[in-house]
């Protein structure tokens, strides 16, 4: 019982920050687990011209394509249904991370247009799956988004995660359920701080080695000799 109230704390809590969200951007400080924080709106930007001996911003297509040299592992973050009558909810992600040991901390951002994420932020809790080098198909499924997210399970076997019931995808090499801890701003994405609750790995489906993403394309990962 006391998971769950936990859980449902959780979710208030991203809840309650969904709603301000909507009509102001809340402050550089996040929401934390307590929902105790006021939500100030921030400040319009200043707009003026950029000077002569300034630096124009990066063109966000070159930030793109400088930022694809860093490769990344591939995951899909998944939460069970927040409400009676609706299904789980899951989108594929490579902006995850490890954050802290004392207490267990993960994060993940996830852009502020995603149609996934309010219901991830409903649930109050979430599951990371990393994917193995067998799994790019699993990835491209979970990687839609508008009219086509009801269909992302279809067909996908799973089982409830030990410790929050998010889908624990079959096959994945390693698992991480959490409980929201903490949602802060980060430009046009949201960065998601997650508590750890349970994790673990199979070690058969580790053999492949892991699904990595490097310059728009899948591969996988070969150590060095010697």
């Amino acid at each position: 019982m006391g998971g769950m109230m936990g859980h449902a704390a959780m979710a208030v809590t991203a809840v309650r920050y969904l709603r301000s969200a909507g009509a102001a951007e809340p402050t550089a400080h996040g929401v934390a687990a307590t929902g105790q924080e006021a939500l100030v709106p921030l400040p319009p930007p200043a707009l003026r011209a950029v000077r002569e001996d300034e630096r124009p911003p990066p063109d966000p297509a070159e930030f793109r394509r400088v930022l694809g040299h860093f490769a990344s592992g591939v995951t899909v973050v998944t939460a069970p249904a927040a409400e009676p009558g609706a299904g789980p909810a899951g989108f594929a992600c490579q902006s995850f991370t490890s954050l802290s040991l004392e207490p267990p901390l993960v994060a993940f951002m996830v852009a502020r247009t995603s149609t996934t994420w309010p219901r991830i932020a409903r649930a109050g809790v979430f599951c990371v799956n990393v994917l193995g080098a067998g799994q790019r198909e699993l990835c491209r499924a979970f990687a839609v988004s508008g009219a086509r997210c009801a269909d992302k399970f279809a067909g996908v076997a799973y089982v409830p995660s030990a410790a929050t019931g998010s889908p624990l995808l079959d096959g994945v090499p390693a698992w991480i359920d959490s409980t929201i801890h903490a949602v802060h701003t980060g430009g046009d994405h949201l960065v998601v701080v997650g508590r750890v609750e349970a994790l673990g790995t199979d070690e058969a489906a580790t053999r492949p080695g892991p699904l990595l993403f490097h310059r728009g394309s899948f591969g996988t990962f070969t150590p060095l000799q010697g």
